[in-house]
């Protein structure tokens, strides 16, 4: 091979291995990266309306406020607390459509770069938000939690400036029946739970954290279930004691 040959032979290969590296897309950064706000840490629940529901067991036949259609109300008009109990059922009252209702702490933590964790001292429970290619896994039988796929909504600043803040938006489908509160009232496999997930920093310092919970249910409901849920956050050091399921 000539000299001449065999340099523009050498620019060819030069010239195709940039026109590679120009074609390979560029890397997403992961949901843990994107995320405009910190939901990290533990909170605990503030309640400062709704007492009557949610810091007591309500007895049976108090399902005031909630949109339930006449099947419904026989089904909450039917429990009991015994029969949930000895059937392995004491956790109806803690699945993803009520257990942020409840009161005590949640501990929020990334599990990975694609995957958000909650944990609840209520019922001992966790919650996985996945975002992503990590919520196209496999979904399996249902479960009190159920399924959810989670995306980051930044919001919007000054017109042309960029996002400040944001929040987190989570859809929960595939759970196991449960109740919307711990005296029987119910939601079906069938519901869709949405949360919306904000974030507030007072001036002294405080943070507190908002959860919009919708629940739709074309079995039980006869519209939307819209409650507002308030957390405050601790600081570092701060007890964990998880409680078991009690159902009553």
């Amino acid at each position: 091979m000539t000299r001449g040959v065999a340099g523009v032979a050498a620019i060819l290969v030069v010239v195709g291995t940039g026109t590679a590296f120009a074609q390979q897309p560029p890397v997403a950064p992961s949901a843990r990266a994107q995320a405009p706000v910190d939901l990290t840490g533990d909170w605990v629940s503030v309640v400062t309306e709704d007492w009557r529901w949610r810091m007591v067991t309500p007895p049976k036949g108090d399902y005031a406020s909630v949109p339930l259609n006449a099947e419904a109300r026989k089904v909450a008009d039917a429990w009991n607390p015994t029969r949930d109990a000895a059937s392995g059922e004491a956790c109806r009252a803690y699945g993803a459509a009520a257990i942020m209702r409840l009161p005590g702490r949640i501990r929020i933590a990334w599990e990975g770069d694609a995957v958000l964790r909650v944990d609840t001292e209520a019922g001992s429970q966790t919650r996985l938000f996945r975002f992503g290619a990590a919520a196209a896994e496999a979904s399996s039988a249902p479960t009190w939690q159920g399924r959810s796929l989670a995306q980051w909504q930044p919001s919007g600043g000054r017109r042309g400036a960029p996002p400040s803040g944001g929040s987190l938006r989570v859809v929960t489908t595939e759970m196991r029946s449960g109740y919307l509160r711990k005296n029987g009232v119910p939601y079906s496999s069938s519901a869709t739970v949405t949360e919306y997930y904000n974030r507030a920093n007072e001036p002294n310092g405080d943070s507190w954290l908002v959860v919009t919970t919708v629940v739709e249910d074309p079995r039980y409901l006869t519209g939307r279930f819209v409650t507002s849920s308030h957390f405050k956050r601790l600081g570092a050091g701060g007890t964990w004691t998880p409680t078991p399921c009690e159902t009553g």
